[in-house]
């Protein structure tokens, strides 16, 4: 199965947002069951197309033993967040970023087992160059990084882009967040030497077949072999200590990574130091005068905390663009002053203190609350229980600069830290020469420079710096390394080594009492979910035995985890969503299974003896023949895949896998070793091993209550203080730790059976029944109207336009960017827009009731999501208010891209419509809206959209009301109505052949019936903005909660991208300039300039610099200066069809702030009068979207979009000019191009819309009072349940 972050492996939208998911850990199993619907304004949910959540399983992730991710890897992230719901406040696809929640302080659903993690690491401060100019962006990327790099999806989600790279959905993965770093599975530690060591299993023997005669002896003997070292990557270490690591990669071009990691971070902080190490991360990140010199290269920085480590890092181009002198030299010494020598000023310290408790207070939502309560039962016999990196407020506004410099002198020096260089560094021996120059003398005069013998990680390699080999190790057996023993104290405290993290392992000898489940109750939780933890020693990937250990726990895994989503799925499953996580942390030093199960608070103990019963089924009868050949296949396929992508990983990615590997222990190989090494252990693997090591892992479920178990390390239950019951309203939740064990044991008493063999189709349409189509159909390509041209090929973008005999329109692009992979995304016109007064929410239920039922023609979803597998297919239909989507990640071997156009074909031709799976979609919606009171930012955000917008609900989740009057056959008519052939266009992008592709297209696109089309024109109700005046224009909500926070929406009218305002006005007749269409730049230039107020994307372009430059501005005066926010943005809704568009400003404060931030944002937005823009403002937006835009063309996903419309009658003005001139249009633009658009920006008080979000013990208004007719006031989606994570990775 494929997932949408396939597209790099842990792609990270690289300019636009950071890192990506299973935050920090190394995931080795990360699944989900049924993901959650997408809020209304969004694009559905990406919803899985049958959700091939199974290889999630499977191929998930096959051991990660190299860096990028896997076909499969990302089909497992894919399906556990795919369908959860977004904010609908957004309603538009980013533009260049991946969608994300509008507001910030959201994270992951609080219950799953990764969100635990969220609580470990901050970020400090973001200075991405999708953020603001390339101005750096104080923002923890634990707490908002990542919801300023992808966009929100709540009341924007347009990333400054003239045209956007998705439509609707995101192929990107969506990361847990930048500071989180990537999770692997098998992450390493490379030789014990400082350079390469070439691999110990020849060739010779991995090609050798398995003999099944071979004595056991002999087997083990040859797996106890080392597995390979990275062959490329180097190591050393400098006479001071200093480590680093230096790994040459070309992508993307002419860039290189390099992070600076101090091993030091909350759990070395003392009593009453709790939060300094986050505080030193923020003064010196910020208060560096050399990394500021670096604004304008086009490098971008930022930095994090988390329980062990500060990182500090930075993206650069290799060279100046304007006199070609190396970049590396300054960047090291950028990091040298950060790490080593910052400045304490009283003025910055005050500065970052204000910031830092702001960026508390935005943290502190019910999701990261119930992530802390997790982690302190998780770990309550150790400081993880009690160190969160964010800190306490009481100690954080007492440290004067001495107290913070103290800390600072104990820790940060070099043989405490590890600097990784990896990307385009041809020249090593000159990159080690710099490393030396820069770093060499950084030394303090009193101390000497301690040296290991043990390591080539020097002194810090022991158990007490878990980022180093072999720590891990130590700190399991609470022994201390030799290594250790050799470091001394050397003058200075500071030399010191830490305190060990003890650990009571889930392990069958321990002697432990067992701790009955722990209660968290709250109001403002939504739902029921209860995690189950089991806390075991990390099983280091170092040897092929490891590493054979850790596909059979894969393949058994993947079992359970379909099991679950096939079984429950095809009728109403008593849980929301069941997740299984099985992954090594090197954060937390320790491996942790959880079993996370989520339901209507109605339904929760059915849910938990579901969830049990499968899991001891499992254990007892095994996984079956057919299921071990299918997902050891799986993963097969997906490792070959991933080694044929070697030379496209990014170079982030890269990096992100060997810090992870590291600190866990594990081998460093690259994408060949680890596809050599798997096929060498795969043959090895029988039934009976499987389940036998599988079943070990299930252990603390399976034979819970049994003497001979292993205890859970927790069993933490999360519910609200109050429910919903239809017909009665709001009543008290009553639950006892004593009825959830009753139903963990109820659960494992139920009888159980053998799981019976599935048929798996081979294919969809067979060759006999393809012959049928073509001869009844008759496909062919057909000219286009307007000059009789059958096909239209542009030598320049490499783009092919093609249209079909049936009325479907085609694009494809040919490129290498990613090897034998391909994307297509079908375009179907309408959207939620087409919804009516009497149908409203009928195109979103509709589209998830068809993803939710899975099924096509007689194959059931079952089959379906295996079919998924086998090809490495990964599927996901989704819509907005514009358009209904479907799009595919696919592997091009065996048919592949065949495949997927057959899937394709059968959802076209042979949809099944299913009433239970009606049921489902409307109920998830229906709490999907009564959890909104719940979130200060969604009840926050929907006030303000549903005033803005005059109460059309198309921009919003649909009520409890517009649920009730749909029908399952009104939404079938909502959604089908639309797929009309010549409503429909395809784009493909991959590695194909023209044949190929075009083969398919015949075939499977052409035979479509193209008959369907619709008597009725395409209606659309009118939308409007509230007129002026009315008393909405400003607004307040307040919600009940333990601890205070606040939050503010600020909105706009603006111009759709193509230049249409409300009733269809076009904005071009105002600022048509009667210049030609071309002038030649000056002579020196040497550049062509375009006169873009000429050009169809005038105002896509304009308008995306225009965001680039108010995002800058925002930041340092509100945030900066004066000290009122920690997060402020700025973002744009820009749409293709609709004759609308709309600005927001996002911001979060204190209650007694909150105003006056509110006040501040608007004296910037309207300040561009009086403060001019100038040059070097505007030069510094165009090299931030051009760096974007250039980044972002090595992807298939980018390119994706690009094609998105281009034959669209329902946006007439997209041509290919707009693909080929993007470049050129943004270097013609200029500040008088852009105060044209700004014109159009409506900033006046009777345009503009505010809501104000507060809550706190005294908020005692009833948000409910103002909207009857909604059965919620106005509030509106924030990302909902699942995106907390993604908008504020906090891990």
């Amino acid at each position: 199965s494929i997932g949408p972050s396939l597209f790099y492996p842990h792609k990270k939208h690289q300019n636009t947002q950071k890192r990506l998911v299973i935050e920090g850990e190394s995931s080795v199993l990360s699944l989900s069951y049924p993901p959650l619907p997408s809020p209304p304004g969004h694009p559905t949910p990406m919803a899985s197309f049958p959700s091939p959540s199974i290889v999630a399983a499977a191929a998930a992730a096959p051991p990660r033993l190299a860096p990028g991710l896997s076909l499969s890897a990302a089909a497992v992230h894919h399906s556990s967040h795919a369908f959860r719901p977004r904010a609908s406040l957004a309603l538009r696809p980013s533009a260049t970023a991946s969608p994300a929640n509008p507001l910030r302080c959201s994270h992951r659903r609080a219950v799953t087992p990764r969100s635990r993690r969220r609580t470990q690491g901050l970020g400090a401060a973001s200075a991405s160059a999708a953020g603001i100019l390339g101005e750096e962006r104080d923002g923890c990327l634990s707490c908002f990084p990542r919801s300023r790099r992808r966009g929100r999806p709540g009341l924007a989600r347009f990333a400054p882009c003239a045209l956007p790279h998705t439509s609707g959905l995101s192929l990107h993965s969506r990361r847990s967040g930048p500071k989180t770093r990537r999770s692997h599975i098998l992450r390493a530690a490379g030789p014990d030497e400082p350079h390469v060591a070439s691999p110990t299993w020849s060739e010779a023997a991995l090609d050798k077949p398995y003999d099944p005669t071979i004595r056991n002896e002999a087997l083990e003997d040859v797996l106890d072999t080392p597995l390979p070292s990275h062959p490329k990557l180097i190591r050393g270490q400098l006479k001071n200590g200093l480590r680093y690591l230096i790994l040459p990669n070309k992508v993307p071009a002419d860039r290189f990574e390099a992070h600076m990691e101090v091993h030091v971070g909350s759990i070395d902080e003392e009593e009453d130091e709790q939060g300094i190490a986050h505080m030193i991360e923020h003064v010196a990140f910020l208060g560096s005068k050399k990394r500021e010199k670096l604004l304008g290269t086009g490098a971008r920085s930022n930095a994090y905390t988390d329980f062990h480590h500060t990182v500090f890092h930075i993206h650069s181009p290799t060279k100046t663009k304007e006199y070609g002198e190396s970049l590396l030299p300054s960047v090291l010494d950028a990091l040298n002053e950060i790490a080593f020598h910052p400045k304490f000023s009283s003025s910055r310290v005050e500065k970052e203190r204000r910031a830092i408790l702001s960026e508390l207070q935005m943290m502190n939502t019910i999701e990261y609350r119930v992530d802390c309560q997790l982690l302190q039962h998780l770990h309550s016999e150790n400081k993880l229980s009690n160190r969160f990196p964010i800190g306490l407020e009481e100690q954080i506004l007492k440290w004067d600069p001495d107290k913070i410099r103290r800390f600072h002198e104990r820790w940060y020096y070099p043989a405490n830290a590890t600097l990784y260089l990896v990307g385009e560094i041809d020249d090593i021996p000159r990159a080690v020469r710099e490393i030396e120059a820069v770093f060499e003398h950084t030394l303090s005069g009193n101390e000497g420079a301690p040296m290991s013998t043990g390591s080539p990680f020097g002194a810090m390699a022991s158990l007490f710096a878990p980022k180093l080999p072999g720590g891990l190790a130590a700190s399991l057996t609470g022994e201390r390394s030799p290594a250790t023993d050799k470091l001394k104290p050397i003058k200075r405290e500071r030399q010191a080594v830490r305190p060990p993290v003890e650990h009571k392992w889930s392990l069958p000898e321990v002697d432990q009492a067992a701790k009955p489940p722990v209660i968290f109750q709250h109001e403002l939780i939504q739902s029921f979910s209860i995690n189950m933890f089991c806390k075991i020693p990390v099983n280091q990937v170092r040897t092929y035995k490891d590493l054979r250990s850790v596909l059979m726990k894969r393949i058994f895994l993947s079992a359970l985890h379909f099991r679950i989503n096939t079984r429950y799925k095809s009728s109403n499953p008593p849980f929301t969503s069941v997740e299984l996580d099985h992954s090594d942390s090197g954060r937390e030093g320790c491996t942790v299974t959880t079993l996370t199960v989520t339901a209507e608070p109605q339904n929760w103990k059915s849910a938990i003896k579901v969830a049990v019963h499968e899991v001891r089924r499992l254990k007892e009868f095994g996984v079956t023949m057919g299921e071990m050949t299918r997902y050891m296949d799986a993963l097969i396929k997906d490792s070959e895949q991933l080694a044929m992508m070697i030379d496209s990983v990014p170079s982030v990615d890269n990096l992100d896998f060997i810090m992870e590997s590291d600190a866990l222990g594990h081998t460093v190989m690259d994408q060949l070793q680890g596809h050599d090494s798997l096929l060498g252990v795969a043959e090895t693997v029988t039934l009976e091993e499987v389940n036998t090591v599988g079943a070990e892992v299930l252990e603390f479920i399976s034979d819970f209550g049994k003497p001979s178990a292993p205890l859970p390390a927790a069993i933490v239950a999360c519910v609200p203080k109050k429910v919903h019951i239809d017909g009665v309203g709001e009543s008290s939740f009553e639950i006892c730790p004593e009825e959830i064990t009753e139903s963990m044991k109820a659960g494992l008493e139920e009888p159980i059976y053998p799981e019976p063999e599935l048929e798996v189709p081979k294919e969809l349409i067979t060759q006999s029944e393809l012959e049928d189509l073509k001869v009844q159909h008759r496909p062919s390509f057909v000219p286009f109207k307007e000059d009789d041209v059958v096909k239209v090929f542009d030598n320049e973008t490499g783009i092919t336009q093609r249209r079909l005999s049936n009325g479907i329109s085609v694009n494809y692009k040919i490129t290498q960017n990613e090897a034998r992979v391909g994307v297509m995304r079908l375009i179907v016109g309408g959207g939620r827009a087409t919804e009516d007064s009497e149908s409203k929410g009928s195109v979103i239920v509709g589209v998830r009731t068809l993803s939710e039922g899975g099924c096509v023609g007689n194959f059931s979803r079952e089959q379906v999501e295996l079919f998924c597998v086998n090809n490495l297919i990964n599927c996901s239909l989704e819509s907005n208010e514009e358009f209904i989507f479907m799009e595919f990640r696919f592997a091009l071997r065996d048919n592949g891209m065949r495949a997927a156009f057959q899937l394709l074909h059968m959802v076209l031709e042979h949809n099944v419509w299913l009433e239970d799976a009606f049921d489902r979609a409307a109920q998830l919606y229906l709490s999907y809206y009564r959890s909104i009171p719940k979130s200060l930012e969604r009840a926050t955000a929907h006030k303000l959209m549903v005033a803005m917008l005059n109460h059309d609900e198309r921009f919003v989740e649909p009520s409890p009301h517009s649920l009730e009057k749909l029908t399952l056959q009104s939404v079938k008519e909502a959604v089908m109505n639309q797929f009309v052939g010549s409503n429909m266009e395809v784009s493909v992008v991959g590695d194909f052949t023209e044949e190929e592709v075009e083969s398919c297209v015949l075939d499977y696109l052409g035979t479509v019936s193209a008959a369907k089309s619709s008597n009725k024109e395409e209606h659309i109700e009118k939308i409007s903005f509230l007129p002026s005046p009315s008393d909405l224009h400003f607004q307040q909500v307040y919600i009940k909660d333990t601890d205070e926070r606040a939050c503010a929406y600020i909105a706009g009218p603006a111009p759709n991208r193509w230049g249409f305002a409300t009733e269809g006005k076009d904005l071009f007749n105002d600022i048509r300039s009667s210049s030609a269409d071309e002038i030649s730049a000056p002579a020196n230039s040497g550049k062509t300039h375009i006169n873009v107020r000429n050009h169809p994307l005038f105002f896509g372009i304009t308008l995306s610099l225009l965001a680039e430059i108010i995002n800058s501005r925002l930041f340092t005066t509100v945030r900066d200066s004066m000290g009122l926010t920690y997060d402020v943005s700025f973002e744009l809704n820009l749409f293709d069809k609709l004759d609308l568009g709309w600005y927001v400003i996002a911001v979060t404060s204190t209650p007694s702030k909150v105003h006056k931030a509110v006040d501040a944002c608007k004296g910037v937005l309207r300040g561009l009068h009086h403060n001019k823009i100038v040059e070097r403002e505007l030069d510094r937006a165009k090299r931030t979207l051009l760096m974007k835009h250039e980044a972002e063309t090595k992807t298939n996903a980018y390119w994706l979009g690009l094609l998105a419309h281009l034959q669209s009658a329902s946006v007439p003005r997209k041509d290919i000019s707009c693909i080929k001139e993007l470049t050129t249009l943004y270097e013609s633009a200029t500040i008088e191009d852009l105060y044209l658009a700004y014109e159009h920006l409506k900033v006046d008080d009777s345009s503009l819309f505010a809501c104000i979000g507060i809550a706190g013990a005294e908020s005692g208004e009833d948000v409910n009072d103002d909207e009857p007719e909604l059965g919620l006031p106005g509030m509106v989606p924030m990302g909902g349940r699942g995106l907390s994570t993604m908008t504020r990775p906090t891990t």
